[in-house]
């Protein structure tokens, strides 16, 4: 099982790399796109058609009969046929395509439904090896027209030629990159970027060989702190997460960062929870398609650990943790066990699976609803922290980081309860 939005973020050194679907693209009126295909459609190539009929049929079908909520959140399923089958059909390129599969899945309203081209399915099976890059991470704007520049990974080509946080990625005419197309080393692509000033600054980078980013790093940089960033719910983390805990001097604070996380793996979501709380606590339910209500225990998994710690924790989270990245906090928020801080997650924890579609892409679609110990249904919802700090552009751009000095000040002061602001919603 993954527990995670498709995508939260994309990046184009292959990190992140289902982020492009992340939010939902602005779905064109539904009458006018399957009025008026698109005028190439009598000279598309035909196996490029054959491959578009059996990529869509495939994510209308698993829809119709896999998705957890058999009435489709009141979605007329066979009208959307009608609606987008033309226009996938007759699409020219993976960016047409995809839109179309976008658009349609954006009818569940929900963020875990969604298809990745294969060039970013392609990045996502990279992520964490060497791999061509330019070094930009990207996340779609609300429109699905443009992408904000979210980090530039230092001694990148981007980095190089001065590519900045808050930077714009833009399509336009001719022969420009954007994340539906494959990188390679030494292929130079041409980007259409508006600055922080609104001005256009196109750039041609040249992609080479990087190193992977890791996805856990322990800073413990500080006396007395250990800081845990977690990127994502990737394997493995449960077991380096007890590696970092063991033998940590109890008055060791512990500040666990899953700000930008998308989430991940369910299993390894349990692991973390294990490191901080009992065996065998109920930490959330499912109910998947069949209404069978599944109860979730924690069930060891935080490395060699044979109790959970008793160190002082603080989780920092915002609007850009997804999945794994709020259910985890909710559960030790409904727990007692630690304090929440930064700015609302995204509300988007539904229990997801993906798929494999015909052309090398990939279909996310959930498959289970999600409540915590305590009947809270976070979906649409969120976790709200015990203490605000978001982190502004600004921030980001300064170098300053609110979110982890609110951490370190609330674990230095006096014991701070967390709010339990989840309020019991009905189980389901």
């Amino acid at each position: 099982m993954i527990l995670r939005r498709l995508h939260h973020l994309l990046s184009a050194s292959a990190a992140m790399s289902l982020a492009l679907i992340a939010a939902p693209a602005f779905a064109a009126d539904p009458g006018s796109a399957a009025a008026a295909p698109p005028a190439a459609s009598a000279s598309l190539d035909p196996e490029r058609a054959r491959m578009n009929q059996r990529v869509f049929d495939r994510v209308w079908n698993e829809v119709r009969s896999q998705y957890y909520d058999p009435d489709l959140h009141g979605v007329d399923w066979n009208a959307a046929r009608r609606t987008w089958r033309p226009v996938a059909l007759t699409a020219p390129d993976d960016r047409t395509l995809y839109r179309a599969l976008g658009d349609m899945l954006d009818l569940l309203d929900d963020d875990h439904a969604g298809a990745a081209p294969p060039a970013v399915a392609r990045r996502q099976d990279t992520l964490r090896q060497r791999r061509p890059a330019i070094g930009v991470s990207l996340r779609p704007e609300p429109s699905g027209d443009a992408w904000l520049i979210e980090h530039v990974r230092p001694g990148s080509p981007a980095a190089e030629a001065g590519v900045a946080v808050g930077w714009r990625l833009v399509p336009g005419e001719g022969s420009l990159w954007t994340p539906e197309q494959d990188i390679a080393e030494g292929r130079s692509v041409t980007l259409s970027l508006i600055d922080g000033d609104g001005a256009a600054r196109p750039l041609t980078l040249t992609p080479r060989m990087m190193e992977p980013t890791p996805a856990f790093v322990a800073d413990r940089s500080r006396p007395g702190v250990l800081v845990l960033t977690v990127d994502g719910f990737e394997l493995g983390l449960g077991r380096w997460m007890g590696d970092q805990l063991e033998g940590l001097p109890p008055e060791t604070d512990v500040v666990i960062d899953l700000r930008g996380n998308p989430g991940g793996r369910l299993v390894e979501a349990d692991a973390v929870l294990s490191c901080f709380l009992p065996r065998d606590r109920l930490w959330a339910a499912r109910t998947g398609r069949s209404g069978r209500r599944v109860e979730l225990r924690t069930a060891g998994g935080c490395g060699d650990l044979d109790a959970p710690v008793g160190n002082d924790v603080a989780v920092l989270v915002d609007a850009n943790s997804r999945s794994a990245a709020e259910l985890t906090p909710a559960a030790l928020q409904e727990a007692r066990r630690a304090v929440v801080i930064g700015a609302p997650t995204a509300g988007a924890v539904l229990i997801s699976q993906e798929t494999r579609l015909p052309d090398g892409g990939r279909l996310s679609l959930s498959r289970a609803d999600f409540v915590t110990s305590g009947g809270v249904r976070l979906e649409k919802r969120g976790v709200t922290p015990d203490v605000a700090a978001p982190l502004t552009l600004e921030d980001r751009r300064a170098g300053r980081d609110p979110g982890l000095e609110a951490a370190l000040a609330a674990l230095a002061g006096p014991r701070l309860e967390p709010a339990m602001a989840l309020q019991a919603a009905p189980s389901l």
